[in-house]
């Protein structure tokens, strides 16, 4: 029987009603993110949300969270005052766990290291009704895309790869820790009523093109932040081709586009990996209303009357894609890469090839990558890279082992690391990489931002199918085309590599021994949590101070950002993970990522007190002992990236008032907001250019906060002079009540009282 069983058979069983009303309200054809986000209102007051613009609640069905960012959620929802979750809830120990020897060791090391946080990650789930996915059952979202996701269910998830959980026909959203603590505190969750792009998919993959690269072609189209503020909806003949876990790669890597969602009508491949992964039961619930559970015929024969947004890709004509460096919508096509390196400078020689993580670790991506590796002794090749493979779960590498494919990566030097995330969010202990050399890397995560596979800022990462990083790291070449290219094999003759082929599905079914998970007792009130108070990984926290009331005056420069700046340039990961439950000590490493746009420097800030240049941390301390508030100015696409609330709960907690930005990615704008810091944008992006080094800045008009009314800031320069400039905000009504109240945990804590 699948989890929460009765949750979901209620949902099943209301949802005709449910979509009757909402077509009685809206009077027009729906797509199906509209059949999602309708059915899932807070209340039962059904009325058109107008997309991009109303602020909307909602009731998800579950929350799941994984370990990093869990214990911060966790940390204040023990502040909430609830005695257990009102939703369903899941935490997972996935990224904790450092890639360095293999996975049996390295997860022994994690467990050794990270004991503590364990230990209260799993006693704050028996507390609190919370089920636990131990170290090394894998990755988050590959768990909950085989154990929870349903067609047509909305859930949060405290990552920006919640997403994935679209492959299965969800509305899955990534969010920060106050967003997660909401929902379990049986509060409304707010967010404004997305924008719905539409992608029409024609055709059938074949060859070496695979379901990664649809959303490759697709990041090249929109940019990194085309579909911000947007669900994206995949339809037509050749969406119903692929897998569900090809569609849960697609979705996986929508949060590279920025898209508040993506996902896929339900059809006969996921119900077939709902009775693959033992889930028989929903199958036939989900069959029973199935044309509920995806867009309707008319919205798809004429999408453009319905969507925001229309985008055709033919699977016939689409060829693999290599994606980036440093940004993971620069789409080069296989064909171009070689063209594209020469011009850029690209170093072409592959170090090293990386498959599996939370966007493609399906026995379908593992069986067609293995086939391309067992052509390595049948052709007498030798692989010129270093490789290794990341299992999504525990069920799959079970599976997979069973089955030969982890002896076929064995055989051609493969190391395989923990069922973790492992290379793919900086945990990847690389040897040599504090040399910083310029090299060139292959893998087919979601993510290639400068250092945040190695630590290395000159290790170019490329993004591809997993099947195209093999073949790369065999080759050893960045311009190697596996579609017309030959190599030269140790016998000195020329041979072609054969297309990948592999499983939709284990012929024999998957398998596994412990999966890893522990279910909460029925009742956890004697369950005492316990935080040592000199611990250096987790700290009880105190309440952010109420605003006062009164324009925010005298506020120094900390940083003026320029370019990308990105949650992991805000709040790196890697090493820094240790201190995700301590925000003391995780503040230390605020913004040393971003670039001043004053020195072209990174982490090197002008402290205005002393005159002297200092870290950022440093700089925030010293204003924030001194009395002194501060404000942090942003570039466009500002937040890009990770979900983590730290990037915003850090600057809070070393007196950053105000951030004003030229534009931001949508769930770091949420976070500041729950953390009361506030969130402003340039009205003329302009005026970004108008902040100098020594400014002192004040936001006057604070008697008027309102929705939709503006903000002034009055900058004053060393020489004297004044400036004013027009600040824009997003806030609702409700979201103005977090600012008042210090933060959004605040508000709910009066509310419980």
């Amino acid at each position: 029987m699948a989890f929460d069983i009765e949750m979901i058979s209620k949902f099943y069983q209301d949802l005709p009603q449910k979509i009757a009303a909402v077509r009685a309200v809206l009077n027009h054809p729906l797509t199906l993110a509209e059949k999602i986000l309708y059915t899932h209102l807070n209340d039962d007051d059904i009325k058109t949300y107008e997309r991009g613009k109303s602020y909307v609640d909602f009731k998800p069905d579950r929350v799941a969270m994984q370990d990093a960012t869990a214990q911060m959620a966790m940390l204040q929802f023990m502040m909430a005052g609830k005695e257990r979750v009102a939703v369903p809830s899941t935490i997972h120990a996935d990224h904790l766990i450092r890639a360095r020897i293999g996975a049996s060791k390295d997860l022994q090391e994690a467990v050794n290291q990270n004991n503590e946080v364990y230990q209260f990650l799993e006693s704050v789930a028996r507390k609190y009704g919370i089920g636990f996915w131990k170290p090394g059952a894998g990755i988050i979202h590959q768990v909950v895309l085989e154990n929870y996701a349903f067609p047509g269910g909305m859930m949060i998830g405290t990552d920006s790869h919640t997403v994935n959980a679209g492959g299965l026909g969800m509305v899955a959203i990534g969010v920060g820790g106050a967003d997660a603590v909401d929902v379990m505190a049986g509060m409304p969750w707010e967010l404004k009523m997305p924008s719905i792009i539409g992608v029409k998919l024609t055709g059938k993959l074949n060859g070496w093109t695979a379901p990664k690269d649809i959303i490759l072609k697709v990041a090249g189209i929109l940019t990194a932040k085309g579909g911000t503020g947007a669900i994206v909806e995949y339809f037509g003949d050749g969406a119903q081709s692929l897998s569900c876990t090809g569609k849960g790669t697609i979705c996986n890597m929508g949060a590279e586009i920025g898209a508040t969602n993506s996902t896929f009508g339900y059809d006969d491949s996921m119900e077939r990996y709902l009775r693959a992964t033992k889930r028989a039961d929903v199958a036939d619930l989900a069959n029973s209303v199935r044309e509920h559970l995806t867009g309707d015929d008319e919205v798809y024969a004429h999408p453009e009357k319905y969507f925001d947004r229309v985008i055709e890709i033919d699977l016939n004509t689409l060829e693999p894609y290599l994606n980036g460096p440093f940004t993971p919508d620069l789409a080069t096509p296989v064909s171009k890469m070689k063209e594209a390196a020469e011009k850029n400078g690209w170093p072409v020689i592959v170090e090293v090839g990386l498959i599996g993580s939370c966007t493609n670790s399906s026995y379908e991506d593992i069986s067609r990558a293995a086939s391309i590796a067992k052509q390595v002794s049948k052709k007498g090749l030798k692989t010129k890279a270093k490789f290794s493979v990341t299992p999504g779960s525990e069920q799959v590498r079970f599976t997979i082992e069973r089955d030969g494919f982890i002896d076929t990566f064995n055989k051609i030097g493969a190391s395989v690391f923990a069922n973790a995330c492992g290379p793919c969010i900086g945990q990847w202990a690389r040897q040599g990489a504090e040399k910083e050399e310029k090299n060139t890397i292959v893998h087919s995560f979601n993510r290639n931002f400068a250092k945040r596979a190695d630590g290395n800022p000159n290790t170019f990462a490329f993004v591809a199918s997993p099947e195209m990083v093999t073949a790369l790291a065999i080759a050893g070449d960045l311009t190697f085309n596996p579609l017309t290219d030959s190599l030269i094999n140790e016998a000195g003759e020329k041979v072609m590599l054969d297309e990948p082929s592999g499983w939709e599905l284990p012929a024999k079914g998957f398998d596994v021994g412990d999966p890893g998970f522990i279910a909460p007792p029925a009742d956890g009130s004697n369950i005492n949590i316990q935080v040592k108070p000199d611990s250096e990984r987790l700290q009880l926290l105190t309440p952010f101070p109420a605003w006062d009331g009164k324009d925010i005056t005298g506020l120094k420069l900390l940083i003026k950002a320029k370019g990308k700046c990105t949650t992991d340039h805000i709040s790196m990961a890697g090493p820094w993970l240790r201190y995700r439950g301590h925000l003391d000590n995780i503040s230390n490493n605020l913004l040393i990522g971003a670039l001043n746009a004053f020195n072209e420097k990174t982490n090197l800030v002008k402290n205005q007190i002393t005159g002297a240049y200092g870290t950022v941390p440093d700089t925030g301390r010293a204003y924030l002992a001194a009395g002194i508030g501060s404000i942090i100015v942003g570039d466009e696409n500002y937040g890009e990236g990770s979900s983590r609330e730290h990037a915003a709960m850090e600057p809070r907690h070393l007196g950053v008032r105000a951030v004003i930005v030229r534009s931001y990615a949508r769930i770091h704008e949420t976070n500041l907001k729950k953390q009361g810091v506030l969130a402003l944008t340039f009205a003329h992006p302009e005026d970004y250019d108008r902040i100098q080094e020594d400014d002192t800045i004040s936001i006057t008009g604070m008697s008027h906060f309102e929705p939709g009314r503006s903000l002034t800031l009055r900058l004053k320069h060393r020489d004297g002079s004044v400036d004013e400039i027009t600040a824009n905000h997003t806030y609702s009504a409700n979201q103005i009540e977090w600012f008042i109240a210090g933060s959004a945990l605040n508000l709910i804590r009066q509310k419980h009282v």
